[in-house]
This record gives structure tokens, sequence and C-alpha cells, in this order.
């Protein structure tokens, strides 16, 4: 690999670049506000500014859903507007290493390839990475080694549960929920108890202010939201306990999904991952106590890290600058593709 290199991690809710030139990573919301059906309006955080909030004329749209492309033309254009515009970077010739799901098929896998492959800008290699692969370097551990690591990475739309050893994959296990999940039941739930309706972004503040793995948190937090009888809006408090109730069953289900993960571990890593304890990042980490309710289902400790929706990009700087995981990034055939 040469020094022009950008790491680069497609999230649900954001896009994660690493740029090695300059050595930073940036984040932005991978969000897309579209007009006139098929010009780009905004993108980024300036878009999600518009979520919820834009006129019929135009339309905020997500172009990553379930770790998949969903809208390839578009994130085609805003990834290269992002790099030349805002990072300023220099992109014809560059390296690009992409961190993709595990469990997603060879042909969503090729799309993530050919998203640059077949860019304008002429790139001189593009590789894929693992991202549970990326999310355990970016926590700081050493793959290489015949040691048995578990990464719970909790996304917006996905989460992965994988174990790890050696350099790859041992076992790996993708759920077509995340958290968006949660803000989802907080919606229903808060419309069935009180007669309220909620938008989703509201839905997500609830969630970050007030989630929690366990009950007993206290705090409180005033939302507007629309009166189903009235059509008005009204203000109501919302206590912490009410925010439980209404994700309780969507953590319960992230739970029983890690067991059946422990259940299939062979018996020499299950003894790692229980001295080394369960590895947990991605957005959605940081629910409070999540990590005191997965030491409580499954009785093995968990490991936390500050700004875990970043672990991946961070593991993708490492892999970029570091030789020994140069086996780690692979390719794709690109015959096919001239």
């Amino acid at each position: 690999m040469n020094n022009n290199i950008y790491g680069i991690d497609f999230g649900t809710c954001n896009f994660k670049v690493f740029c090695k030139p300059t050595g930073k990573i940036l984040s932005e919301k991978n969000t897309i506000a579209i007009i006139n059906k098929n010009q780009m309006y905004a993108y980024g955080d300036a878009a999600y500014a518009m979520y919820e909030k834009a006129p019929e004329t135009i339309n905020v749209t997500f172009p990553v859903v379930s770790g998949v492309i969903a809208d390839y033309a578009f994130l085609q254009n805003m990834i290269f507007e992002y790099l030349e515009n805002k990072m300023r970077g220099k992109v014809k010739n560059a390296e690009f290493l992409v961190a993709v799901p595990t469990d997603i098929t060879d042909v969503e896998k090729r799309a993530f390839f050919e998203l640059f492959y077949k860019s304008k800008y002429r790139p001189k290699n593009v590789m894929l990475c693992e991202k549970p692969l990326a999310d355990a370097v970016g926590l700081g551990l050493d793959i290489n080694e015949p040691t048995g690591v578990m990464v719970v990475d909790l996304g917006a739309d996905t989460i992965e549960i994988s174990v790890i050893s050696l350099g790859g994959m041992v076992l790996s296990d993708l759920l077509h929920f995340g958290s968006n999940r949660l803000d989802e039941s907080i919606i229903s739930y808060i419309r069935k108890e009180f007669n309220l309706i909620i938008g989703k972004r509201t839905a997500k503040a609830l969630k970050e202010e007030l989630g929690s793995g366990l009950p007993g948190r206290t705090e409180t937090m005033v939302i507007v939201g629309l009166d189903v009888v009235s059509g008005l809006p009204v203000e109501r408090e919302i206590s912490a306990e009410i925010i439980y109730e209404a994700t309780k069953s969507n953590l319960e289900s992230i739970c029983t999904s890690i067991k059946m993960i422990l259940e299939k571990t062979p018996p020499e890593l299950a003894k790692d991952i229980i001295h080394a304890g369960i590895y947990i990042t991605g957005g959605g980490s940081k629910i409070t106590d999540l990590d005191k309710l997965f030491t409580e289902i499954t009785n093995i400790k968990v490991n936390t890290c500050d700004n875990p929706e970043q672990s991946a990009v961070r593991g993708l700087a490492k892999i970029a600058s570091d030789s020994k995981y140069k086996r780690i990034p692979y390719t794709v055939k690109t015959n096919s593709l001239k």
C-alpha cells in the first residue's frame, strides 16, 4: 500500500473516513438530500439537519440500509464529493480500504468494491476488510494471535456478533436490526401508552438520553409530540423507566443471539473469551448499563471503549499502516468488471 490511502467505514447513520496522508479520522452523517428526484441537494450533516423537517420537494434518504448499499449512484457521488471538497484529499490514483459486514452476499460486497473501482477517479487499488476484524484491531487487540476474541458491533441497522482467532472469522452472526429498532419501539410504546406521536429524531434523543440496559434510572426528559385525539402538539415528560420498558424486549433479543454464538464457540476459544471478556463497540454500545446487562446474562465480563462508533475506522487506519496486518484486506477479481 502507498501513502495515499483512505480507510472508509460506511454505517447506516454515519460514515467514517481515515486519511493516511493527514492521519485524521473524520465522521459525517451518511445522509443525502435529493431534489428534483435525481439531483443531490445536500449531503452529510447538512442533509441530516433536514431529516423529518424537509418539504415534499426534498427527499432525505440514507444510502446504506442494513449494512448494504441501497442507493449506489448517490452514495458514490457523496463519498467522492466529501473526499475532494471537505477532506481536500488527492483522490485520483489513491488506494481505498473499505470495511464490509461479514454475513452479506458476495454480490453485496462487490457493490462496495465497484463503488470505488468503477468510479471516474481510477483508483490504484481497492481492498475490502471484514468489519469485525477492523473493529478488533481498532480496539487494540492483536487478532493474529491464536486467541479467541468476541466482538459485538451494535450498529444502527445491524448487529454483528463475531468470534475471531488467528486473523480470521471463526463464527459470525449478522442480525438485521440495530439501535434503529429501539427507536421504532420507543415510538410505538409512547403512542400506545400516551396517545402521543413522536418523530424518529425525538425517539433517538430519548434512547440516547434515557436508554438503559437495566431498570432503575430516574432521569426524565421533556418532549413534544402530536396528541392522537386532538391532533395538536403537546409537551410531555418521559421517564427513563418508560424507555426501558419500551426497549426491553429488543435488548433481550440481542442477549439471546450473543448466548447462541457462545454456545457454538469451540471450547478452547470459549476459554479465551471468558478470560478476556466480550468486547462491545458501535454507536449502540453507548446505551447506559448495556455492558452490565450482557454480563448479567452471560456471566462474562464485558469491555467497552471510548468513541465506539469509530473503532472500525481506527482499525482500518492500523491495518493500512502496519505490515503485520497485510494479509487481512482482500480484493475482488476484476476480470468480469472490465
